[in-house]
């Protein structure tokens, strides 16, 4: 399965934000959407970074009440770890495990287009157990039938 396919099932809408959103309107925003990241694109759409519940945790622990007067920019991070929408879901899942992320940004010709999430892989893993178990109990059915 490749991540076009789980991005196509998930029917969501792509949610960005831009660097100079402040901090308070992206918690709000994380909060209203029940989603744990943005990614942070220009003006003309081009994907500049990623913003996290996490990165916003470890900047309260840092800074505290001063958090209110930041905005994305401040906290984002830069380098962002992305994949292709021809990706295997394997593939990508061994990419968010080697970085240590929980999302990972999609792209297509350069273009952001999903967002993939862990809870994504998680639900694409329980698909695939799933359908490996009813394969072997079809065929524990067949051997029996013989």
């Amino acid at each position: 399965m490749r991540v076009s396919d789980v991005l196509q099932s998930n029917r969501q809408t792509l949610q960005t934000c831009i660097p100079e959103e402040s901090i308070a309107t992206i918690c709000t925003r994380l909060s209203n959407l029940n989603i744990g990241a943005f990614p942070v694109c220009s003006p003309k759409g081009a994907l500049v970074g990623i913003i996290s519940e996490r990165d916003i945790v470890r900047a309260f622990a840092k800074d505290g009440a001063r958090l209110s007067d930041r905005h994305v920019r401040d906290l984002m991070t830069r380098e962002v770890i992305t994949c292709e929408r021809a990706t295997s879901m394997v593939e990508a899942e061994k990419i968010m495990n080697k970085h240590r992320i929980r999302h990972l940004p999609v792209m297509d010709g350069g273009k952001l287009v999903g967002m993939l999430s862990i809870r994504d892989v998680m639900v694409w893993r329980q698909q695939e157990a799933r359908d490996e178990a009813n394969v072997l109990r079809e065929a524990m059915i067949a051997v029996r039938n013989r």
